[in-house]
């Protein structure tokens, strides 16, 4: 039998350009390569990425505490204001406490008493949590709010101290909503767009991005009005009316400001846009 030979492969050698040719040009290679990055939205601004990351987190948030479904829903009631105000329970552990408070300042004169009956109260509701093992995390908020304000209280010695934490957290909420409507990215739109499954698609919709700004406008402006009311009786002293104003402008306006809120996403993203969403 005959053994078979097999070629050896050979390798073509590289072409080499010739006197008259010219090496590839880097330049165009560069050029290329910042077209494929302007073209490609990975290789471009990491700004949709953060908002995205962003904007599931606030999402996340935001269904946690009940206001995902109402944004879903297609017929707001009174009982899904509730829910989303936290129940019964819940609207007793934002409001009683600060009621107490201005009950007893207002009738003892006590600074002290006013704050240990306010802080003891949270306390309460807190222990009542835990025992009924429901959930503790508003609760435990709330005491964890009312004992810090009560000891600044007591620290400086002045009741209207007992409102500053208040005052900062709506000056926080002013900053960062009034930052997000510079910047063209609505803190709101980001959190109503992953809750209705919309994602950020809402802002390439001019109709949807002309909502999602006024609902967060709505929100900066019941913040900035708390300020605009209370901080006047803060450097005044009045703690009363601080008291009043504070109950007044707090579950009220936040559950009317709820409702104004879906009418505005109910006409953005109506019955059929949200059966597609989902």
């Amino acid at each position: 039998m005959s053994e078979s030979t097999n070629p050896e492969p050979t390798t073509p050698e590289p072409t080499r350009p010739g006197p008259g040719a010219s090496a590839p040009d880097d330049s165009a290679r560069s050029a290329s390569s910042d077209d494929a990055r302007a073209t490609d939205p990975k290789r471009g601004s990491d700004e949709p990425e953060l908002a995205t990351t962003f904007a599931a987190q606030l999402a996340g948030a935001a269904e946690k505490a009940g206001l995902g479904q109402i944004a879903r829903d297609e017929t707001l009631s009174s009982g899904d204001i509730l829910k989303a105000l936290g129940g019964i329970r819940g609207l007793a552990e934002a409001i009683l406490p600060g009621l107490v408070f201005l009950i007893v300042y207002t009738f003892a004169q006590d600074l002290v008493l006013a704050l240990v009956t306010s802080v003891g109260l949270a306390a309460v509701f807190t222990v009542i949590r835990l025992a009924t093992r429901t959930p503790v995390t508003q609760a435990f908020a709330g005491l964890i709010a009312v004992a810090a304000s009560a000891a600044l209280a007591l620290w400086t010695g002045r009741g209207q101290d007992n409102f500053v934490l208040g005052l900062i957290t709506n000056a926080a909420y002013v900053i960062a909503l009034l930052t997000s409507l510079l910047v063209k990215w609505p803190l709101l739109g980001l959190a109503v767009g992953f809750l209705m499954g919309d994602g950020l698609a809402w802002k390439t919709d001019k109709r949807k991005y002309r909502a999602m700004v006024l609902i967060t406008v709505c929100w900066l402006a019941l913040f900035g009005l708390r300020l605009v009311v209370q901080l006047p009786l803060f450097f005044a002293g009045n703690v009363e009316a601080l008291g009043v104003t504070k109950l007044l402008m707090g579950v009220p306006l936040y559950a009317i400001l709820l409702v104004v809120s879906w009418l505005i996403v109910r006409t953005v993203y109506p019955k059929t846009d949200t059966a597609a969403a989902r």
